[in-house]
């Protein structure tokens, strides 16, 4: 009797760029810039309009979370500047 194959075991996907980063033993930052640039992502679920949410937690890192969003900031507002001049 031949033997029965495995179901191959898909990984379960990575949630949120913590998990896509630390997965890739980068800083979210990174791990983002890759995301915008190369790295295959797929979004799903909801979304905040395209800003960055911070819920507070005991455990949150808040200057790497500010940094974070100052550097989303920075990044949208070089792109309207560029889009206002052409």
């Amino acid at each position: 009797m031949p033997k029965r194959l495995k179901p191959k075991h898909e990984p379960d996907s990575l949630k949120g760029w913590q998990q896509i980063a630390a997965f890739l033993g980068q800083p979210v930052s990174v791990a983002q810039r890759w995301g915008e640039s190369w790295m295959p992502v797929e979004k799903r679920g909801r979304e905040s309009a395209g800003e960055p949410v911070q819920i507070a937690t005991e455990s949150a890192d808040l200057a790497a979370d500010l940094r974070r969003g100052l550097s989303y900031v920075r990044k949208h507002a070089s792109k309207g500047k560029q889009k206002r001049a052409a």
